[in-house]
């Protein structure tokens, strides 16, 4: 509607790529700390990564994984050990090489010469090697498989162009490694994360995914398979929102990791690795933001209610504000998604409209308000998050229930913000994939259109290994597309591979992406 007047001044059909930077720095998400590639994480942003890992640390938990804590500093001959794998980080692995500094004679400082490690530490870019050397150690005989470890850590990779929560030289994030007896278990347990995976992505964050294996040119290195979650955002692009990776033995052979079988033989441990970031932060504001803010789903709302006194510094301020705390103490008495409502009353000095709007652009599900005359009428002034404005005259889209009605169904519309969140970005996805693209012409056509998120295709394709690979990287590299993963619901192909020409063996999405 025109005559709405949004809370950003970016748009999202303006420039998503400023829109999404003003989303993160108006809603207080993060903001940079001087040092490159690095971000501050402010109150608001971590406390959403907090309910994000909390919930998936319970769906972790579950799966039989204990927590544990590995150095941030790994020797470089763990990763001589595993060529692989250290071929594919080497380029962004920072390197310690010192251990003191002294003065420069100029007002400085400098590494001291003499202060020089015996051998350079690598600031970890994940720990498969370092928790091999554990596992190796910890591992004796069948008795002790499987070894199910999980990791809450920061990682260090040195990217040369960086964007907050999406790509950042250091970022926080789970890391699981586990160790098993044979093929067959380490496989169903590589699967059995990613469902993990999707069900935290839809269920918590309310963003689909599209679980699916990724094709051989993109694999985690040194992994034998590598699956993924793959998330549409509003600009059509694709986000990786998480992988799961089976290794094989590939990571035993390099650290010994072996076990005496039930018949006295030695074996070779099958291992798994897999994790999710802060990354998934930037899926949800490019997933459910919108041209007034972010729009947080309740799941993972560090403050799913915030209450909004419209105080005016005079003696009835104290009634008021015991009004708006017998609505909080009966909020928090309800519980919504298996949890205690959680609720703020917000009683800084401010004028309540400029509260609402900087609430808004934080995207609390939900916003109340309350004026004397609402005291007066015992309602409040209730705003959706999910349902903002009033189309018919581009007004806020205030509810007034009463303040008993606002408490006792607060839980079903909390529900009803996640359900629709996640029904609202699934049906913008769906919406948004092409499945009739027969040719790479056609392929090229449909990414080089006029529209300006053109969404994703499927297609069918012969998965060509080797060379042939190569060329169809190389094919989709000049369109700046790459392939997202083959479903795991696919229904199996039965025409011709668009890039080879052979027969399909399987469908895969092919998309931009961050």
């Amino acid at each position: 509607m025109s005559n709405i007047r949004h809370a950003l001044s970016v748009k999202r059909e303006d420039d998503f790529a400023a829109w999404y930077q003003s989303v993160i720095s108006e809603a207080e998400m993060a903001e940079e700390s001087g040092v490159r590639g690095c971000m501050v994480i402010r109150p608001w942003g971590y406390g959403i990564w907090e309910r994000i890992q909390r919930l998936l640390d319970d769906r972790i938990k579950v799966t039989g994984h204990d927590n544990a804590y590995f150095p941030i500093f790994i020797p470089l001959a763990n990763f001589e050990r595993e060529a692989e794998h250290v071929e594919g980080f080497a380029k962004e692995m920072a390197v310690v090489t010192h251990h003191r500094l002294v003065a420069d004679g100029k007002g400085g400082l400098k590494p001291d010469p003499e202060a020089k490690l015996e051998e350079p530490l690598i600031v970890r870019p994940t720990s498969e090697t370092i928790i091999g050397d554990a596992m190796a150690r910890w591992v004796r005989s069948w008795r002790d498989l499987p070894l199910k470890l999980n990791q809450w850590a920061n990682v260090v990779r040195w990217e040369m162009r960086t964007r907050m929560f999406l790509r950042t030289s250091e970022f926080l994030w789970q890391e699981g490694h586990t160790a098993h007896a044979d093929e067959a278990e380490a496989k169903e347990h590589t699967l059995r994360m990613l469902e993990v995976y999707r069900a935290c992505a839809e269920e918590d964050l309310a963003m689909p995914v599209v679980a699916g294996e990724k094709p051989e040119n993109e694999r985690f290195p040194g992994a034998v398979e590598t699956w993924s979650i793959e998330a549409m955002m509003q600009d059509g692009k694709a986000l990786q929102a998480g992988t799961s990776h089976y290794l094989g033995t590939n990571f035993s052979k390099a650290a010994n990791i072996k076990y005496q079988d039930r018949e006295g033989g030695e074996q070779l441990c099958h291992t798994t690795s897999w994790g999710v970031s802060t990354r998934m932060i930037g899926g949800v504001i490019m997933t459910h933001g919108d041209d007034d803010g972010l729009r947080v789903p309740p799941r993972i709302a560090p403050h799913q209610v915030v209450i909004l006194p419209m105080l005016r510094d005079k003696p009835e301020d104290a009634a008021l504000i015991d009004y708006c705390e017998e609505l909080r103490a009966s909020l928090i008495r309800e519980q919504a998604l298996g949890e205690p409502i959680r609720v703020l009353l917000d009683t800084k000095p401010g004028k309540a409209a400029a509260k609402r709007w900087d609430w808004v652009r934080k995207g609390a599900p939900v916003i109340i308000e309350v004026g004397g005359r609402d005291m007066e009428n015992g309602v409040v002034s209730l705003l959706r998050r999910d349902d903002l404005w009033n189309l018919d005259n581009g007004k806020p889209a205030f509810q007034t229930p009463s303040r008993e009605e606002a408490a006792s169904g607060m839980a079903a519309m909390l529900e009803d913000i996640q359900n629709t969140l996640f029904t609202q970005a699934r049906e913008r996805r769906d919406a948004n994939i092409r499945r009739d693209i027969t040719t790479l012409d056609g392929l090229r056509a449909f990414f080089s259109a006029d529209a300006k998120f053109p969404g994703w295709a499927e297609v069918e394709w012969s998965k060509p290994t080797g060379e042939a690979l190569e060329k169809v990287v190389e094919q989709l590299k000049e369109m700046k597309l790459t392939v997202r993963n083959v479903p795991m619901d696919d229904a199996g192909a039965t025409g011709t591979c668009i890039f080879t020409g052979e027969p399909a063996a399987e469908k895969i999405y092919v998309a931009k992406a961050y």
